[in-house]
């Protein structure tokens, strides 16, 4: 696994590229990781179901109450076009 992210004072520059996290803190309620948790299923679960065709998933896409939120994606590691 690997964490990748932009600074906040990045968000809107053009041609970002993102740097290798070592740590994330989640700051965020019982409910919120409750919803979170079950995004991660979702997106395993399509892992699973469509291997290297799947992509990607932006957790606001999936859960319009975090479209204020910073971006939390997950990538699929061996998705190929």
């Amino acid at each position: 696994m690997e964490i990748h992210g932009y600074a906040k004072e990045e968000r809107d520059t053009e041609n970002l590229i993102p740097a290798e996290l070592v740590e994330i803190t989640l700051v965020a309620s019982a409910n919120e990781l409750r919803r979170i948790a079950k995004f991660l299923e979702r997106c395993a679960d399509n892992i699973e179901k469509y291997g290297k065709s799947w992509g990607h998933e932006h957790l606001s896409d999936q859960d319009k109450s975090f479209g204020n939120s910073p971006h939390f994606v997950v990538f699929n590691p061996d998705y190929e076009l």
